[in-house]
């Protein structure tokens, strides 16, 4: 089934893009959602139109989520977590608990399906990409530590610290 997407659909295309999908992605998903409609002759007439209407609201929708990928874009979250010996966790840390301390450190609303990772069920750090917009897609560094000990991070930067005031005190 031939499609023309009336909005931008993620992992499929932008507004105005003539599509060729499934019959049931597209008569189950596409069309009662309002992100696409037939093919026809007449519809394909109106595709440039469609087009340069999408290309204007996303470039607004950029402007306005500027500021939230610029405060977002390099964040820190640290997550203390139960892991066994080998650094697997007993749970996980889920999408919908990243948005939530997002939220908590810069008060940014992030939904959680804008979140492109899977639950993370080891002990390290992880660059994951949140999805703002079809453009903009900032980076937060998420570390999962040990419950009780101290993320690895926070040593480093401690250091740096105790290196900074020796530095002084000799001075």
């Amino acid at each position: 089934m031939k499609v023309l997407l009336l909005k931008d659909v993620y992992k499929l295309g932008r507004a105005g893009d003539i599509k060729k999908v499934a019959d049931g992605y597209g008569r189950n998903y596409l069309i009662p959602q309002g992100l696409a409609i037939l093919a026809t002759p007449g519809a394909i007439k109106q595709a440039e139109h469609i087009r340069e209407k999408a290309a204007l609201a996303r470039q607004a929708l950029n402007q306005e989520m500027s500021s939230v990928a610029q405060k977002i874009n390099g964040l820190r979250l640290t997550f203390a977590a139960k892991a066994g010996e080998t650094g697997k966790l007993y749970g996980s840390i889920t999408p919908a608990m990243i948005a939530e301390a997002i939220k908590a450190k810069c008060g940014c609303e992030v939904d959680r399906r804008a979140i492109d990772t899977q639950p993370i069920r080891n002990l390290g750090k992880y660059e994951v990409p949140v999805r703002l917009t079809v453009d903009l897609s900032p980076t937060v560094r998420v570390i999962v530590h040990r419950e009780g000990e101290q993320p690895e991070f926070e040593e480093e930067v401690a250091e740096t610290e105790e290196t900074a005031e020796g530095e002084t005190e000799e001075g």
